[in-house]
């Protein structure tokens, strides 16, 4: 089967240009101008108006997640289905190895959720609970699987929370094995000992939830893991960074050259602890780290985007209904299973938001959501490149299309929206997965199991600049 896309402008994160590019079975094979007079296709696809670019990367995202009792709504069907709606056409979840197990006990239990289910391609990160002279020496094992990257906590006593000592020794054997741990930097301890006073205050509301998790203490945990990398001689990517008192640590070790990188989310540039103020209502908007005050948070960190302090964009895609489950937490919003949706809407968000609003080019739009995911996570440049050889991910991007985000239209398995009602300017026309068209026109055309694994490559961290 060959495929020409036709007359639309290509968008990498080097350069836009006008282009035609031509697909044969799972591959770009030629990309060039007029190709129709030369080329013979099994089916033209106009792009006329419109951009051509790399297939979308959500490097964070967390399908059937247990959490406080409950798991998370989406799973590989659902959730990749409505990423790929989205313009995503690769995810990267997180395996669980919960404590006393090997590490290898949560990657078979990751396959087995997602084998024969999702329907875009998709890999893994390691979530690291138990860290130990046998679970050390297994994470090269691991990384040599596929899988070079490990997630691992100073949040959440007594369930992911690690101590200092085990996330340094993690950390030493990344640098031999060439792995990447990747961390949820929070100060847990004293966010609960916060929490807890606060419910015995009688504040028990969602807003709360927001309040006892202070800006200082993501500010803390993120300069101190970074300093335990630096001290360990490893890389480290500090996950949904949310507030300036973290980016200010992420910023200040980059300009002393150390290997520290970070993602924000699409929730900590559009949305803010207002949204947890609407009664349990708030408890929709419930996510750790929390959502931050809007000034002068946002601002700060569309600034780092564009200026290279945050390389990604990921969506730490983790629904739960709002009946049934967030309301778990009424009385206590400890007990909020924790994460938003947002697999479907985040590069609608980052282009209305950030292309159309003038804060980000286009160029650097598909920087942060498509090529440096795939710089940053090994699967560069078969994936997040519009490139003779790489996979045919691409999507035919409508810049001007506007359409309203709201959970009677969106693919998500979740009842609400956190964007309920926003109008947003652009939107995924064709969405191509592996030479096969899983989305056209807003109709589902893909097939349930079509997504692989993806057997990922240890990163050359010198190529996310």
């Amino acid at each position: 089967m060959r495929t020409l896309f036709a007359n639309g402008t290509v968008v990498t994160a080097d350069g836009s240009y006008r282009a035609d590019v031509l697909v044969e079975g799972e591959t770009i094979v030629q990309i060039g101008v007029d190709l129709g007079a030369s080329v013979r296709a099994d089916e033209v696809i106009d792009a006329s108006g419109k951009y051509v670019m790399p297939g979308a990367i959500d490097v964070h995202t967390h399908m059937k997640l247990p959490f406080g009792g409950t798991f998370a709504k989406d799973d590989f069907d659902t959730g990749t289905r409505a990423a790929a709606f989205g313009g995503t056409t690769t995810i990267v979840d997180f395996a669980v190895q919960s404590k006393g197990e090997t590490l290898h006990q949560g990657i078979d239990k990751w396959f087995a959720l997602a084998e024969g289910m999702a329907n875009v391609d998709y890999g893994f990160h390691m979530i690291m609970s138990d860290v130990n002279d046998a679970t050390l020496a297994e994470m090269d094992q691991v990384v040599a699987e596929g899988i070079p990257d490990f997630k691992l906590f100073t949040a959440y006593p007594g369930v992911f929370y690690s101590p200092d000592d085990h996330i340094f020794r993690a950390m030493q054997q990344t640098a031999k094995n060439g792995g990447l741990i990747m961390m949820h930097a929070e100060n847990g301890p004293a966010i609960d000992a916060v929490a807890a006073q606060l419910v015995a205050d009688g504040k028990t509301d969602p807003y709360y939830h927001g309040i006892a998790r202070y800006p200082v203490f993501e500010g803390e945990a993120t300069s101190r893991v970074i300093k335990l990398a630096e001290a360990a001689g490893a890389p480290v990517y500090i996950v949904h960074l949310s507030v300036i008192d973290a980016l200010r640590a992420v910023r200040e070790a980059r300009d002393r050259g150390v290997q520290a990188f970070a993602e924000t989310c699409p929730q900590y540039l559009f949305l803010s602890l207002d949204d947890l103020g609407d009664g349990f209502n708030g408890s929709k908007f419930v996510c750790s780290p929390p959502l931050r005050e809007k000034n002068p948070n946002w601002a700060e960190l569309m600034t780092g985007l564009r200026r290279n302090d945050l390389q990604v964009v990921s969506t730490d895609h983790c629904p739960f209904d709002f009946h049934g489950q967030k309301e778990l937490g009424r009385g206590d919003f400890r007990k909020i299973p924790n994460g938003l949706p947002g697999v479907e809407d985040r590069v609608d968000l980052l282009h209305d938001g950030g292309v159309v609003a003038g804060k980000l080019t286009r160029e650097r739009w598909v920087e942060v959501v498509s090529t440096t995911p795939a710089k940053m996570f090994g699967m560069y440049p078969k994936k997040g490149a519009i490139a003779v050889g790489a996979d045919a991910d691409i999507v035919v991007y409508d810049p001007n299309r506007k359409h309203v985000i709201s959970a009677k239209t969106h693919h998500m398995d979740v009842d609400y929206s956190c964007y309920e009602g926003r109008s947003v300017q652009g939107g995924s026309d064709v969405v191509m997965s592996r030479g096969m068209v899983v989305v056209q026109d807003g109709e589902w055309k893909g097939k349930k199991g079509y997504g692989k694994f993806v057997k990922r490559a240890v990163a050359d961290y010198s190529r996310v600049v």
